[in-house]
């Protein structure tokens, strides 16, 4: 498949071709809610620049701290700031969240954002998007984790997995991967793809030394060549 013109027919059935191969390392992984959305938003906050371990201290210590979300928009930044200080960069992350927060209540007059759920799914990112501070990989794992759509989540492990694979050029942003990738997997296999190349970006394609030697996917991947 690498000596094949690489058009988006061509991804599209390099991507089944991945999913498969992956599918045999990883199993099936279904999806089911993790938080509601308003919920999410504030982990995702919490989880940038930092590992999942910290992100989900912080996130269970600030809720045990506040309670819930109207106690945590109404609160003073300093305590947001100590409540989630294990999570890291806790002086960025604390007015962002309660800023947040207050722009959705103010507009909705609760976190109430099941309705987006309702809604296509580029209408839902755009609104998502439209919230100060929220860029298309916070709006994607909203949609996505917390309501099953098929928004695509573009982390730095599906990021680099994705150009070594040359799903998404060299010269394509993080950004705008999020909608080409999008467009090459199946709506019902979006979160499960999601997933496989994070696990294979963690496990196996890593950024520094990736174990070429134990990759499945070595007869795809058209950079197999330059880490031998």
């Amino acid at each position: 498949m690498t000596g094949i013109k690489n058009g988006p027919k061509t991804k599209k059935l390099k991507v089944k071709a991945v999913s498969d191969l992956l599918s045999d390392i990883y199993g099936s992984i279904p999806w089911k809610p993790r938080y509601n959305a308003a919920e999410e938003l504030v982990y995702t906050i919490l989880s940038q620049h930092t590992s999942d371990i910290n992100s989900e201290r912080a996130f269970h210590n600030i809720l045990a701290v506040f309670g819930d979300l109207d106690h945590i928009a109404d609160a003073d930044v300093d305590d947001i700031e100590v409540a989630i200080r294990r999570g890291g960069l806790s002086k960025t992350k604390a007015p962002r969240i309660k800023s947040i927060l207050n722009e959705i209540r103010e507009e909705l007059g609760s976190f109430d954002l099941s309705f987006l759920a309702e809604m296509p799914l580029q209408e839902a990112k755009a609104w998502l998007i439209n919230l100060k501070g929220v860029g298309p990989k916070t709006a994607a794992i909203i949609l996505c984790f917390s309501f099953g759509m098929p928004a695509m989540p573009v982390d730095t492990h599906i990021y680099r997995v994705a150009q070594r694979l040359s799903l998404v050029g060299k010269k394509i942003s993080a950004e705008k991967a999020h909608d080409i990738l999008e467009s090459l997997v199946a709506p019902e296999e979006v979160f499960q793809f999601h997933m496989y190349l994070i696990k294979h970006g963690r496990d196996t394609c890593k950024a520094q030394n990736p174990k070429c030697n134990q990759c499945s996917l070595t007869e795809l991947c058209p950079s197999f060549k330059r880490y031998q």
